[in-house]
């Protein structure tokens, strides 16, 4: 019997060390080195890929750029993220946190793709009769293949027998190959049943669409380098427990990064949501101090959503919390607010929240923040037609941000009057039925602020 090896894996970058380290030699995090089993020496290629076309050598100049056409999902929203839908041979990753509705999305996605294409699903964690059920839940009367199954070179085997157009792995953490003796679920297991898996795709021009647990930080469960491997990786945001779920592309080789869907949970599965900004805001029919809504940028598409902020006298130490924005970030607002605006609130419990549970990565919503705090502190109410976007500067500047035109172009589809910009994103020529205020200093916000509401 061949012996079996000891090595020591990093779960972030895939790194191998000689040794256990409390460090990652190459990508420098702590506590990520792991031991896990490695594959036996002398197993070059796996046998159930040894039978399959060869690569062949070309010419780059020689390759002529094929226009092929890309398979929809029959959900517009989720070809849209995808970047027009679904392409022979690509690999897809789809993580989020269990409940989330990753199976149930997918399912609905391969029924609309069966109608015109044979579809293999894999499952792994779910018996047959489970997803029957979901499906007679959801309404789906295709006849798709199915498949119990978490050993890797049956499930190859029946692909090559099959020859599906789509193969769904529902998980990659469940499949285990026997040329490695480790559980499935391990590093080792993961990474190379992900890498087989991808290079069968790859040859037989199959869709492979596999789903991923994730870990409580929120990150795919398993090296780092499954993302690698893949072409498109898209991640579930949203409480299991409430009804709107958003998909984010963090890495897309055929389309646009960080383009994002939206979708709510219903009886019958996931519904398309073609007009997201409508339930980022809230439904409150009488306006209160602490609310404004800005325009965010999520790739191709602008959404409004609404800022809350509570500001109230600190019993103690002051609290400063963040939902939906950058923690850090909060505090050197209020720095700036202090020195710029001769507004403190060192005495005061700072909350800031984003309705809707979407989250906002950029620096627009700097002074959108801080005119919130405002409003809270000095108990002001700010119209609910009035919108603002810019970044705060340490020296007080409100500087611009990119596609000031389209945010403004959205706010006043949906019937803003007043909009609070930088003066460099202050168009040249007049909107209809919107007056656009141009600041270059906090302190000329604050003041438009203060002194119109």
């Amino acid at each position: 019997m061949t012996k079996t090896k000891i090595g020591f894996v990093c779960i972030e970058c895939g790194t191998n060390h000689p040794q256990w380290a409390g460090q990652c030699l190459e990508c420098r995090a702590w506590n990520t080195v792991e031991e896990v089993v490695l594959s036996p020496a002398g197993v070059t290629q796996p046998e159930s890929l040894q039978d399959l076309p060869a690569a062949k050598i070309q010419n780059l100049c020689a390759i002529k750029t094929q226009n092929r056409n890309k398979l929809s999902t029959g959900l517009s929203e989720l070809d849209r993220t995808l970047g027009g839908g679904l392409i022979e041979g690509c690999v897809v990753l789809i993580g989020g946190d269990p409940g989330v509705g990753k199976s149930t999305l997918i399912l609905q996605a391969v029924a609309n793709i069966n109608k015109t294409n044979p579809v293999l699903y894999v499952s792994g964690e779910e018996s047959a009769e489970q997803i029957s059920d979901r499906a007679t839940r959801l309404g789906i009367k295709e006849d798709v293949l199915l498949l119990s199954e978490t050993h890797l070179e049956k499930i190859i085997q029946l692909g090559k027998q099959i020859q599906p157009k789509v193969i769904v792995i529902d998980s990659i953490q469940t499949m285990a190959t026997s040329a490695l003796p480790s559980a499935p679920g391990s590093i080792t297991q993961v990474r190379d049943c992900a890498a087989q898996l991808s290079q069968f795709a790859k040859q037989t021009h199959t869709i492979l669409l596999m789903i991923g647990h994730v870990t409580k930080g929120g990150a795919l469960a398993g090296p780092r380098v499954l993302e690698h491997m893949v072409d498109t990786v898209l991640y579930f945001e949203g409480d299991a427990g409430g009804r709107y779920r958003i998909i984010r592309a963090v890495k897309n080789r055929f389309g646009a990064v960080n383009e994002i869907s939206v979708f709510a949970m219903s009886e019958v599965g996931l519904k398309q949501v073609e007009n997201p900004s409508a339930i980022f805001l809230s439904n409150q029919t009488k306006p209160a101090p602490g609310s404004m809504v800005m325009v965010v940028r999520e790739a191709s598409k602008p959404l409004l959503v609404e800022i809350q902020a509570l500001v109230d006298y600190a019993n103690g130490n002051p609290k400063r919390v963040c939902v939906g924005l950058e923690q850090n970030r909060l505090s050197l607002q209020l720095a700036v607010l202090h020195r710029h605006g001769s507004i403190a609130t060192h005495d005061q419990d700072v909350f800031v929240n984003v309705v809707g549970g979407v989250r906002v990565n950029e620096t627009a919503s700097d002074l959108v923040v801080i005119l919130t705090i405002v409003s809270s502190l000095r108990d002001k109410i700010i119209p609910r037609d009035w919108i603002a976007f810019g970044e705060v500067g340490l020296t007080g500047e409100v500087r611009p941000v990119y596609n000031g035109a389209e945010r403004l172009s959205e706010a006043q589809k949906h019937g803003f009057k007043v909009a609070i910009v930088a003066d460099a994103n202050k168009p040249k020529k007049p909107l209809k039925g919107m007056r656009v205020i141009g600041v270059e200093y906090l302190n000329q916000a604050l003041q438009y602020v203060l002194e119109n509401t």
